[in-house]
């Protein structure tokens, strides 16, 4: 176990950390929450011994390993890729990092004396340790990262790339705890998919922040929530902590009324005079001063964003046999779209497919090299970039947005100020006198997102607009995009985020071509797994039809009452699991309770899979 205890940090007068306290047990997968600006990434650096705190009490084993995954990593420029991800000087590391740099002097000179004889060498030590299934783990990280060419130095690496590495390093690593900020950016949504799977059956705790809320929710089960420099735990995942967390605040708004009731009444007795004794009447004099003191957390932190729009016309954009090619790869082929009125466009496909690059031919900012753009005269876009916006940091928040507009004009006619938009936004009328150098990254974006929509824009380009949003700041931007009443294009792999805000898809498949679907994500991800699972179905059965009929098998008495009895089997696993889902939500916050249904979970999934398995068996005999 980690524990914490007393833990302490602030940043000129702003208080992150006001004395919190938490544990870490093994085996937890702890979500942290909280709104930009709260000190998430400050909190996993001090817990991973990279920044100090004022101060703390942090108590682990003497051989406690911790792995952290920083939002934006920095290698060794001096290393390769492979000497990056076998970092280390335990023995495991050690051998595995020998055997892959004899592997590649092998590739290098297959005929050479001397790679044979050091690869044989690495072989034999990774047989005296025990080294192949840790080596077989760490190649099947790489391999889903998308991560080959290990003699590759890391300066030459895109941020993507290093991102990739640093994960693969953190996952590859042996550790108690795992810490990640923000693992999914960068990451495709196959690529997410089988990170959600890794975790789950990670041998150690983790810690992690997210903005992607699917991930989120099956990733974990507890969540750490930041909020005004405390710390509330949550037994659950992101579904049991939003309803947790409205039980908690409920209760805070009772407890608030009841006080302010009760100082009503003492303040009234104080008033009218009343007699009595004069040590009872000083004790409820200093009674009454220590409950005016009293504050209670019930301000209600949300994004409600007035919505301001120029009028759009009829004509919005248009692309016609547009072409676009960076050296000898092809981004975009002959392509055609039409954007009108209304429209709710999520763009998804690989990093570097051309998504961006289409937002910025839509935008005017990049030329086709053939085609035609033609933009509507009433066109008024806005445009929120994956990071090339630089704030000034020595402007004043209130500055910055006053360069775009001093108030905005609601749909309704009403007129909204700066300083309330900025409120809007969580910058209190304190905060906006602040210089923007003295904001976390995540406010910064915030702030660079009320400026996008302080120019009242018609037609909206959003690209990745998850990567460094809160959850909060973003359940508001979708609420916001629902009533917004022009034109939204968003580029993101956030499948929670492009559920809710987009109604039609444009699918890159990195050759330039582009098909439309008129689903949300979840739909055509569920499609495209249908008609991949169609096209194996297919392959199998044109495999069989080639190769010579077996001879029919008759089903064996015991096969026979197994099948009459597997769908009964089946339906019971499915009720316990979900019973024991119920049990989890019911426990609360008894923590050992909580790990005893999920290990029980986890093996009536187990063999909840394993029946059905054996179920598609059966049929399939049952066919023949």
């Amino acid at each position: 176990m980690l524990s914490i205890e007393n833990l302490s940090k602030s940043f000129g007068d702003k208080t992150l950390f006001n004395s919190i306290t938490c544990h870490i047990i093994g085996g937890e997968r702890i979500g942290l929450i909280g709104v930009n600006g709260t000190g998430k990434s400050t909190l996993l650096k001090i817990i991973a011994r990279i920044e100090p705190a004022d101060h703390e009490e942090i108590h682990h084993a003497n051989d406690y390993r911790i792995q952290y995954l920083a939002q934006a990593p920095t290698l060794d420029p001096n290393l390769t890729v492979m000497e990056q991800i076998y970092y280390g000087n335990s023995a495991i590391m050690k051998v595995m990092r020998e055997y892959e740099q004899a592997l590649l002097q092998l590739q290098r000179d297959s005929e050479s004396e001397k790679a044979q004889t050091n690869l044989l060498a690495a072989q034999q030590k990774m047989d005296e340790l025990g080294a192949w299934e840790a080596n077989t783990t760490a190649k099947t990280i790489l391999t889903k990262l998308g991560i080959t060419d290990f003699d590759k130095p890391t300066a030459t690496l895109s941020g993507g790339q290093k991102k990739r590495v640093a994960l693969a390093t953190a996952l590859i690593q042996p550790a108690d705890l795992l810490i990640l900020d923000e693992p999914t950016n960068h990451l495709d949504h196959a690529t997410i998919e089988w990170l959600e799977k890794y975790l789950q059956t990670y041998p150690g705790s983790l810690l992690l922040v997210t903005h992607d809320r699917y991930f989120l929710n099956r990733v974990t089960n507890r969540i750490f929530e930041l909020d005004r420099g405390n710390l509330y735990t949550y037994e659950g995942n992101y579904e049991v902590f939003l309803e947790k967390k409205a039980e908690r605040e409920a209760l805070e708004r009772s407890e608030e009324v009841k006080h302010q009731n009760t100082l009503r009444r003492e303040l009234a007795w104080l008033k009218s005079g009343v007699k009595a004794r004069s040590t009872k009447q000083k004790a409820r004099i200093e009674r009454v001063h220590t409950m005016q003191q009293k504050t209670f957390d019930t301000r209600q932190e949300n994004v409600e964003v007035p919505i301001g729009s120029a009028r759009l016309g009829k004509k919005v954009i248009e692309l016609k046999q547009v072409c676009k090619s960076f050296g000898n790869k092809e981004i975009l082929s002959n392509v055609n779209q039409l954007l009108t009125p209304g429209d709710r466009v999520g763009i998804v496909g690989p990093n570097g497919s051309g998504k961006s690059t289409f937002l910025h031919i839509m935008a005017q900012r990049l030329s086709p090299d053939d085609g035609e753009v033609i933009v509507g005269d009433t066109v008024k876009i806005g445009y929120y970039t994956q990071g090339e916006e630089e704030l000034d940091g020595d402007l004043r928040i209130i500055d910055y947005i006053k360069e775009i507009a001093e108030v905005i004009h609601t749909k309704d006619g009403s007129v909204i100020t700066a300083e309330q938009m900025l409120e809007h936004f969580l910058f209190s009328r304190k905060q906006q006198w602040t210089y923007i150098r003295k904001l976390s990254g995540g406010e910064k974006r915030r702030l660079y997102l009320l400026k996008v929509l302080m120019q009242e824009p018609n037609v909206l380009f959003l690209d990745e607009p998850t990567n460094d949003l809160d959850t909060q700041t973003l359940s508001v931007l979708e609420e916001y995009l629902d009533h917004f009443p022009g034109v939204v294009v968003t580029v993101s792999h956030d499948r929670y985020f492009l559920d809710r805000v987009v109604d039609r898809l444009l699918v890159f498949d990195g050759k330039g071509n582009i098909t439309s679907y008129h689903s949300n994500y979840s739909d055509f991800l569920a499609h495209q797994e249908s008609t991949h699972i169609a096209a194996k179905s297919a392959e199998k059965s044109k495999n069989q039809r080639q190769s010579p009929k077996p001879q029919k098998k008759k089903l064996s008495y015991l096969e026979k009452k197994e099948w009459d009895e597997i769908e009964d089997v089946i339906t019971s696993l499915e009720e316990k699991l979900e019973s024991i889902k119920n049990d989890i939500v019911a426990a609360g916050s008894d923590s050992q309770k909580v790990q005893e249904l999920y290990a029980e979970q986890m093996n009536v999934e187990k063999a909840l899979n394993e029946k059905m398995d054996r179920w598609e068996e059966l049929s399939l005999l049952i066919e023949e």
